[in-house]
């Protein structure tokens, strides 16, 4: 598999990044095929792993540190932190308390005592930027940690992460992670040009729209989109909201010209986020076997002029066709913020 460089960092990953959110309790639950997924992937060329500590509660960390043994040197290994672990309101977040043990317990699980790549899961915006670059900075000088990234930042926390870094001599973040797929357009208008400018890797989740782009969801379908795991993401799965009603129909459009092209629609999808010159290496999200083959069968396709200016016309550049998928709200838009 071809592998592109990741920002300006020097290290070169595979231009398919293998995500394991769907690996222990939330999706594949036997650890023994988790790692035959993880090995063919690896197998296929693929160089480069993502997970995350608040996956199935720290079990898809263990899984892939089982996967990884006797292979570790080999992988590019990113994890992440902040979200919950658990009802003690001291084990989330970007402080330096939390950074602290949250990485200790990263790295008990996976099984490595260095991580590749760091990543905070979200901005924290009750929490000083400084010091959560900080204790970064302090991990990738004891070793524990070899590059620093964040997921989902908005444009102007980027610029301001850059300027600390810059004017008080912390590690940089090198990478950023949002969501991007053809329904998910929003970066395209200052997130994918503020990480050009300052170099930095790119690596989006959710390529094919958390199913949308699968061919799972069509007009005609028998069965909704309203599984269990999916009544809690309501706003983005619910057929009954009429932003919804308009993913449903950009699908069947996109589907459509997918055939066309002699493509699938995962083909297609992953095609488009894969063209793009910001972009690094897309997360592939695989639960089962067949998701993967699926998914690496993207990873050579090349998308026309035409085919793209077709996706153009269905989805417009830099637009969300359901805000709620963007994931990332200014609290300035709360309701606590606006009120007199």
């Amino acid at each position: 598999m071809q592998l592109r460089p990741l920002g300006r960092t020097g290290v070169q990953v595979s231009k398919l990044c293998l995500g394991t959110m769907m690996f222990g309790d939330w999706g594949t639950k036997d650890h023994d095929e988790s790692i035959k997924i993880i090995h063919r992937a690896l197998d296929a060329g693929i160089n480069f792993v993502d997970t995350a500590d608040v996956y199935s509660a720290g079990e898809s960390e263990e899984i892939v540190g089982k996967a990884l043994k006797g292979r570790r040197d080999d992988i590019v290994l990113a994890t992440k932190f902040f979200m919950p672990m658990g009802d003690n309101p001291n084990h989330r977040g970007g402080s330096r308390h939390w950074i602290m043990k949250s990485v200790e317990d990263s790295l008990r699980r996976l099984g490595t005592d260095y991580l590749d790549l760091y990543q905070i899961h979200r901005w924290d915006p009750a929490v000083d930027l400084d010091e959560t670059l900080g204790a970064l900075t302090d991990l990738v000088r004891a070793g524990k940690v070899r590059y620093i990234g964040h997921s989902t930042f908005p444009a102007s926390t980027i610029v301001e992460a850059q300027w600390l870094a810059e004017k008080r001599g912390r590690e940089r973040f090198v990478t950023e992670q949002p969501p991007y797929n053809i329904l998910v357009r929003n970066i395209e208008n200052e997130v994918l040009p503020v990480a050009q400018r300052y170099g930095m890797g790119v690596i989006p989740y959710s390529p094919l729209a958390g199913g949308w782009l699968s061919g799972r969801y069509r007009k005609n379908a028998q069965e909704g989109p309203m599984s269990e795991a999916r009544k809690r993401l309501a706003a983005r799965f619910d057929l009954s909201l009429p932003e919804n009603q308009r993913k449903l129909e950009a699908a069947e459009q996109l589907a459509q010209l997918a055939d066309d092209a002699g493509l699938t629609l995962i083909q297609l999808a992953i095609a488009f986020v894969l063209r793009h010159p910001a972009i690094t290496s897309p997360i592939i999200g695989p639960r089962t076997m067949d998701h993967l083959e699926s998914q690496l069968a993207a990873a050579d396709v090349v998308l026309s002029d035409d085919v793209l200016n077709r996706i153009d016309e269905i989805v417009a550049p830099g637009l969300t066709i359901n805000p709620a998928e963007n994931g990332w709200v200014s609290p300035s838009l709360q309701p606590a913020a606006r009120r007199r």
